[in-house]
This record gives C-alpha cells, sequence and structure tokens, in this order.
C-alpha cells in the first residue's frame, strides 16, 4: 500500500531544530552509556530552586491551586512582576500591561506572532539566540540579521542600526545580558539605540532574562526607561528561570502597551491558555524573596567565569571577549575549522559538550557554559586543551 506524502505547513517545514538541545541531547545520550561527559552545553543554572520556592508551589497544590487561572497570569503574580519592575528597572506598568506564559521562550513567541506580519523585516544583532530567526520564520516575516564582531564587543552601534532599516523594518530584537556572547549593552548604547527606533517607529523585544546575572558591578538598564516614545514601543521580556534556577517551572512574562498586550492574551487564550498555576504560586514567592539569594549566586557565577577564562588563556588557538552577564563565554576556534565539526569531534573524543556557533548566526565560534562545578570546568577546559594539542601540533 502506497504511503500518503505528508503535506506540511511551509512555515514549519522550514524550521530548524535547535543545536543546543541537539547536543545536549548527545551528552545525555554518552552519560546514559556511561560516558564521563563534562557538560558545557547547558542553558540553565546548576543551582537548584531555593527551598522556599518549592515550599511555596508545595502550599499551592495543597490549598487546591490546581485549576485554571485568567490566561495571561494571576493578578496576585501580575501585581508582583508590576512592583519587579518599579523597582529593578524604573518602569511603571500596570497590571493590564502584564501577560504571563510558559517561559521567556513563550513570551517572545507570542510577541512575534502578534507584531510580525507576511513580509514585515525582523532585525536581529548576530551573533544571536538560536530561537529568535525560527519564530521569525514560524510567524511568516523575514529576519535581517546585522552581523557584529569582537571589534565592537559583539553589540551593534546606533548607526549601524539605522544603516540596516528599511521600510519593511518592523522589530529589533535586543538581548542583553546575550545569550551567546555575555555583553551587555551600556546606557549610552542603548539610549543611542532608542533614538534610532523611535525616529523610525521600530518595535523593540528586549530580552532581558539574564538581568540578574551581570558582573563587575555593571547595572542592568532598561532600554523602555528613556522615555515614553521607546516605553511605548518596547516589550520588556523576563522570567524567572535565570535568576532563580527555575527552568522547568516554565514561568516568563511580558510588559508592554496595553493593547499588544491584550492582541497577546487573545493569541494565548487560543494556544497553550494559563501557565501552570502551581508555577505561577512559585513565581510569586520567587519574586518576593530576599535579593540575597540571587546575589549569591550571580557571586559564584562570576566567580566561574572568571576561572573558565583563565584556562581558556592558557590556550594559544582560542580567544573571546570577556563576558560581563550570563554565563557563558563565546570562544573563537575559528583556527581550527568548521565549529560544527570540531564540536561534533570534541564530545565524541573528549567527552565535552560545547555548543558551535552556526546555531547563533556565528560560524567558527563556540559557547561554552560555566554554568557547572569548578571542577567540571577544570576537567572540561583541560580535556578541550589535550584535545586541541593532540589534533594540531
Amino acid at each position: 500500500m502506497e504511503t500518503m506524502a505528508l503535506k506540511i505547513n511551509k512555515r514549519i517545514e522550514s524550521v530548524e531544530g535547535s543545536s543546543t538541545l541537539a547536543i545536549t541531547a548527545k551528552a545525555k545520550e554518552l552519560k546514559s552509556k556511561g560516558a564521563d561527559v563534562v557538560n558545557f552545553a547547558g542553558g540553565e543554572p546548576d543551582f537548584d530552586t531555593p527551598q522556599s520556592i518549592k515550599d511555596a508551589a508545595i502550599a499551592a497544590i495543597n490549598a487546591g491551586q490546581t485549576k485554571y487561572t485568567p490566561s495571561t497570569g494571576t493578578v496576585e503574580l501580575k501585581k508582583a512582576i508590576v512592583e519587579k519592575f518599579k523597582r529593578d528597572n524604573n518602569l511603571e506598568y500596570t497590571a493590564n500591561q502584564i501577560a504571563v506564559s510558559c517561559g521567556a521562550k513563550h513570551s517572545i513567541f507570542n510577541i512575534i506572532q502578534v507584531l510580525a506580519d507576511e513580509g514585515d523585516e525582523v532585525l536581529i544583532p548576530a551573533p544571536y539566540w538560536v530561537s529568535y530567526p525560527e519564530m521569525v520564520k514560524i510567524a511568516g516575516a523575514k529576519s535581517k540579521i546585522i552581523p557584529t564582531s569582537a571589534k565592537t564587543n559583539f553589540k551593534i552601534t546606533a548607526d549601524q542600526l539605522a544603516q540596516n532599516i528599511s521600510n519593511k523594518s518592523n522589530i529589533l530584537f535586543l538581548n542583553s545580558p546575550s545569550n551567546p556572547t555575555g555583553m551587555v549593552y551600556s546606557k549610552e548604547e542603548l539610549e543611542a539605540i532608542a533614538e534610532v527606533c523611535v525616529k523610525n517607529k521600530i518595535y523593540v523585544i528586549s530580552d532581558e532574562i539574564y538581568e540578574k546575572l551581570i558582573y563587575d558591578s555593571i547595572e542592568p538598564v532598561s532600554i523602555a526607561s528613556f522615555g515614553k516614545d521607546i516605553y511605548d514601543l518596547t516589550i520588556t521580556v523576563n522570567g524567572v528561570s535565570k535568576a532563580y534556577s527555575m527552568t522547568g517551572w516554565r514561568i516568563g512574562y511580558c510588559a508592554g502597551n496595553a493593547e499588544i498586550i491584550d492582541y497577546i492574551k487573545k493569541f494565548q487564550d487560543h494556544s497553550t491558555s494559563n501557565p501552570t498555576s502551581i508555577s505561577q504560586a512559585a513565581a510569586l514567592q520567587a519574586l518576593n524573596e530576599p535579593e540575597e539569594l540571587v546575589i549569591k549566586m550571580c557571586k559564584q557565577f562570576q566567580e566561574r567565569r572568571d576561572l573558565i577564562t583563565s584556562l581558556i588563556d592558557r590556550i594559544p588557538q582560542v580567544s573571546y571577549i570577556k563576558p560581563q552577564g550570563a554565563f557563558y563565554v563565546f570562544c573563537d576556534f575559528s583556527k581550527l575549522g568548521n565549529s560544527f565539526d570540531i564540536a561534533k569531534r570534541i564530545i565524541e573524543e573528549a567527552n565535552v559538550a560545547i555548543i558551535p556557533g552556526e546555531g547563533f548566526g556565528a560560524p567558527g565560534f563556540m559557547r561554552l557554559s560555566f554554568s557547572t562545578s569548578n571542577e567540571r570546568i577544570e576537567e572540561g577546559v583541560k580535556r578541550i586543551a589535550d584535545w586541541i594539542k593532540k589534533n594540531y601540533k
């Protein structure tokens, strides 16, 4: 009997799988077979969720908070998010300007589906998080990649942005601190970019999920805080995954123009509906936790950053720009050849999982996560150094 050919939506057919998830899956496969794998691929904190947050979730279960909530989040959680934006970002929002979703990734996906139409152009600085261009494809819009380099600390300038805007440009992605580079935009850089966006009426999706993990006493700045004009154009995205080590709880949120948020609500009504009620109770607790918890974790990440970069300094074939935030160091492996092939060989021959730069729009580079213990960092970098020495004499 002849099998009927699948007829798949063309936009979905064009979507690439996540390179980060693929490498992570390979690492797990090797570990399940008994291999001692050092995992530099992880995009999540290796710390456990704080006990007080877990206790709040258990209390919610015991109190029967296991039913549907409003589609875009409980009233209590939205109030806590409003307070968080006021306290941390100098941003004034009301509850009807907040949409809670199943993770920051989900928030961004919803925003793109609402704001990006067929024929629109979405501006994406490279290196970028792997999911941005794929989300744009699903919406039927086009990505316009704006390349950066180590010379500009992997950041776009206002002039570069202005040169890349066309009459089809509609949205700019801004990710600070950046995944994968760890770079942070300064107040002055953001003010200049905001001016260009206001002049050209470009929406900004400001992905600030790593804002609590910034090092060297650098202060995080939200682009929406520079006045009403850019405030009205910006949808600020955040969540509890990175700051509170709650990746599996799947709670993210966005804030912006109330009319845009209402369209996001309608879209979410007919896709996921509400995020998990129990996770929302946990997120509410997280946002009310003392800042000391986050500060302690951030300090450990900074120590790990300093350790991994000091070890990479001893590998002459590899270079990097020291990250200012997040928990990744983005390394230039271009002297060694194709980064995808190298990553494949390193995991198979040295049992170290690293993410090739192709998925981030940066061939020749590798993303190494330092979200693991000092001992594993030392072991992993040693294995990479030994592998390079063996294969590139």
